[in-house]
């Protein structure tokens, strides 16, 4: 799926972030959270417009795959739309700008509607940002998602999870209920609007395609992938995840980023392939598959390895002389 093509953003500060979260070592699976600066909640790159474009598209084409909002998250929901208007003029005064009762994208030239009594609140907001945004509410003494905005879904369907709790959000994830399912509600429980947190999470596909709702488990080994082409074919995708819980109605916003980069540009980075392969190979067998790393799993390993200096030599895999 592509997008109608629009004017970019240029220059050294518009490139996308360098996250690169794998890590060597045994897996560990932690929740990993940072605390957030608040200038940092929402992020701009040169893929802003296109990436705009093709979020319009989706919710004009797929609204009821991508949107959706439970009665009870209206409030919650205009609050989302309310932060956003204050904090993207103010973060980003060269695009963004709120005029009367408008905020107007001067790259894009959309304009929309902000004011507080909205019937749409998060398909405005779903419009305004690369992020999708997830509202979670109280509802008898247990978190629940009741409304969000899922524009590139990697390998999940909002409607699959709309008014469940943390952990049946997160029901097919490998250990999730055994490690992290208590620490994770305990968090949340006790978090405050000033202590807003990120994490990162990060997987491996073949598919650049940013709106991705189903996939998960594929265990079939993809032929097309082979260690020639496995640098250009899979892709490095990466969520950049904010949790705030919003002042005015106790709701928490989770918010996604999704960043894509092929393989291959991770070549000239200096231990950067050897990084990545010892973290591919640490993942247990049931995270793997999860993770639905095994159709191309050994061709990756076997292009990364090919970039590591000395491997080929140390294992006994590069070029031999004699018998």
């Amino acid at each position: 799926m592509t997008a109608p093509a629009v004017p970019e953003l240029a220059g050294p500060d518009y490139l996308p972030p360098d996250y690169l979260p794998y890590a060597e070592g045994p897996f560990r699976m932690a929740m990993g959270l940072m605390a957030l600066k608040p200038a940092d909640w929402i992020e701009i790159d040169q893929h802003h417009a296109a990436e705009i474009a093709l979020r319009n598209h989706l919710l004009d084409t797929r609204r009821d795959e991508v949107l959706a909002m439970t009665p009870e998250a209206l409030d919650a929901c205009r609050e989302v739309l309310e932060q956003l208007a204050g904090f993207l003029p103010e973060r980003f005064p060269g695009i963004f700008e709120r005029v009367g009762s408008k905020l107007v994208n001067h790259l894009t030239g959309h304009r929309w509607p902000v004011s507080a009594n909205v019937t749409d609140p998060l398909d405005i907001a779903g419009r305004m940002v690369q992020e999708d945004l997830c509202v979670l509410q109280d509802i008898d003494g247990e978190l629940r998602l009741t409304a969000g905005v899922l524009c590139f879904p990697n390998r999940w369907r909002l409607a699959d999870k709309l008014g469940l709790p943390m952990i049946g959000i997160h029901g097919p994830v490998p250990s999730y209920a055994e490690r992290l399912g208590k620490p994770v509600d305990r968090f949340l429980g006790l978090m405050t609007p000033d202590r807003p947190v990120w994490r990162m999470n990060w997987s491996l596909t073949s598919d650049p395609t940013l709106f991705q709702p189903t996939g998960h488990g594929r265990r079939d080994i993809d032929p097309s992938v082979t260690p020639e082409n496995a640098g250009s074919r899979i892709l490095l995708r990466v969520e950049r995840q904010t949790l705030r819980r919003l002042s005015r109605t106790g709701a928490v916003l989770f918010t996604i980023r999704t960043y894509q980069r092929t393989v291959d540009g991770l070549a000239d980075r200096p231990g950067e392939p050897a990084r990545l392969a010892a973290a591919i190979r640490a993942l247990p067998d049931d995270t793997a598959r999860y993770k639905s790393i095994a159709p191309f799993r050994e061709a990756l390993l076997a292009f990364l390895d090919r970039q590591i200096p000395g491997k080929h030599e140390a294992d006994g895999s590069g070029p031999q002389i004699g018998p």
